[in-house]
């Protein structure tokens, strides 16, 4: 069927979108990000006025680390009212802005905000989970509210069948921003040089359900029809298209949009020529590299494994180093499934990967406890193994997909230093542990900021976790945390037990 294809300029699709719409951005971090459209936002908003008084809603985050560049404009320009998202860290404007209760602003594990528009598509209001039970995003903790403007309910507590649940409702969609690769000649969308969907057909069914509009940035309009499969967004639920060329690319991104695929063997390759591309760190040693290099030991042949943002990057690449990629399944939040997960402002991404789902349905996998194994970073830990990843006094990063990885996966490894602030480790042989200037903070705190992961919750399930640092590994236990294992070149009293706020278990065969 021909659809009417309605072309607009960035600034003129800007001014469909009414004031005070809620709008989803469908993209994750910096990935698939529709940039020409925030750039049109941005200049009718400066222009005018208008749109004004907007709610973003995003799985991720819409930013790229950066001030001037996507929402963050028009966010600190004042045309932004409300936030609903999983990760802050990527958005500094609207992360001050919300520290600083000028707008309203939530955070939602990731999952339940991909699950949610999920279930607007279907013209219901929000999805039941059992993920952020006993974490700070749980009404009987603290909620989601970022700030003391931030009055709405968007998470309560339910029961079930005799069994504890968050129901989290997700605002409608007014409007859908979408960024794609081809218009076909009926008015489909495809993503071949994307590297995720993201939930792109989630976005666009609840903005139609709710009477809304689907905007989409594509790279080109193509005068032949896509196959069926390969449509993301069928044409019928586009209401407007802004047309923009992309940024030139080197030949590594097309390991990543699977322009060709890069088998087990070569994925260190690539991702090494990603980095000098990208000018990334080439570095192997220190206490990140120490880190990685260990908590890569946990993995054996069979796993399928999630790997985090931070120093978990480091698991994949040791994976990599090791030649034992060819034995796992390395899968992304954002849908990756086989392959190496990118780094840095790339994560999301994955190179030589075998399929990439949309977000929503990688959760479904996530949260049904599909996941053998996954390396998470963490920012503090407690006595009782409680962990806080996502929020610190006067920071806060989010909790984006940590809650819904950690849930049900059989085995949990957090990757974090034991003290911050200075630290520098190295590894002097292939075993042994220098710490070379101490850290000033301790990471292992009597009391934490905020749970980002419940220890008890993980007793309660089975799961196995693990903590693994630059010189120790402990493992969680029903009487708290046991220290399991010391680093060649470690003092075990001198620089481990004396410097923590608690007690621990000590296995007797964990150092001297």
């Amino acid at each position: 069927m021909t659809h009417m294809l309605n072309f607009y300029t960035k600034q003129e699709a800007a001014a469909l979108i009414p004031d005070g719409a809620v709008v989803g951005v469908n993209n994750f971090l910096a990935l698939c990000q529709p940039a020409a459209i925030h750039e049109g936002i941005t200049d009718s908003f400066l222009r005018s006025g208008h749109p004004r008084d907007l709610t973003l809603i995003c799985t991720g985050g819409f930013g790229n680390w950066r001030e001037d560049t996507l929402a963050e404009p028009y966010v600190a320009a004042g045309a932004v009212r409300r936030v609903i998202a999983s990760h802050y860290g990527s958005m500094p404007v609207t992360t001050r802005r919300a520290l600083n209760n000028e707008i309203e602003a939530y955070c939602l594990p990731l999952g339940a905000i991909s699950h949610g528009i999920r279930a607007g598509a279907g013209g219901l209001p929000g999805c039941l989970s059992q993920v952020g039970l006993g974490i700070f995003v749980d009404p009987r903790i603290h909620g989601a509210a970022l700030n003391q403007r931030s009055k709405e309910e968007f998470i309560s507590l339910l029961e079930l069948d005799g069994e504890e649940y968050l129901y989290y409702r997700i605002p409608r969609l007014d409007v859908a921003l979408i960024k794609a690769t081809s218009l076909d000649a009926n008015g489909n969308l495809s993503f071949e040089n994307e590297f995720i969907t993201a939930d792109a057909l989630s976005c666009a069914q609840n903005a139609k359900a709710n009477g809304g509009l689907v905007i989409a940035q594509v790279d080109r309009v193509s005068s032949l029809s896509t196959r069926p499969r390969n449509v993301i967004v069928p044409g019928f639920l586009v209401d407007a298209v802004v047309v923009e060329e992309p940024e030139d690319h080197t030949t590594a991104y097309s390991a990543m949009n699977g322009d060709f695929h890069a088998p087990p063997l070569h994925l260190k390759y690539w991702m090494d020529r990603l980095n000098r591309e990208r000018g990334g760190e080439q570095d192997n040693s220190g206490q990140r590299h120490i880190i990685g290099r260990r908590a890569c030991a946990e993995l054996k042949a069979g796993d399928v494994v999630n790997i985090g943002i931070g120093i978990p990057e480091l698991v994949g690449i040791y994976a990599a180093k090791n030649d034992i990629l060819e034995d796992l399944t390395l899968t992304v939040e954002a849908g990756g499934v086989g392959g190496l997960p990118a780094a840095g402002e790339l994560f999301g991404a994955t190179i030589g990967a075998d399929m990439v789902s949309d977000i929503a349905t990688q959760f479904d996998f996530y949260d049904g406890g599909g996941l053998s194994v996954c390396f998470m970073g963490a920012l503090e830990v407690d006595r009782y193994g409680n962990v806080n990843a996502h929020s610190l006094p006067g920071q806060f990063s989010g909790i984006g997909g940590f809650a819904n990885v950690t849930h049900a996966t059989k085995k949990v490894v957090f990757c974090l230093t034991f003290r911050t602030g200075g630290l520098k480790a190295s590894l002097l042989d292939d075993a042994t542990v220098r710490i070379d200037t101490e850290g000033e903070q301790a990471k292992f705190r009597a009391r934490i900021n905020s749970i980002s992961f419940s220890a008890a919750n993980a007793l309660k399930k089975g799961q196995q976790v693990l903590y693994v640092t630059e010189r120790c590994v402990f493992e969680l236990t029903a009487a708290g945390l046991k220290l399991i294992e010391v680093y060649p070149g470690i003092d075990r009293q001198r620089q481990i037990l004396d410097l923590l706020e608690f007690p621990v278990i000590v296995d007797g065969s964990a150092g001297v």
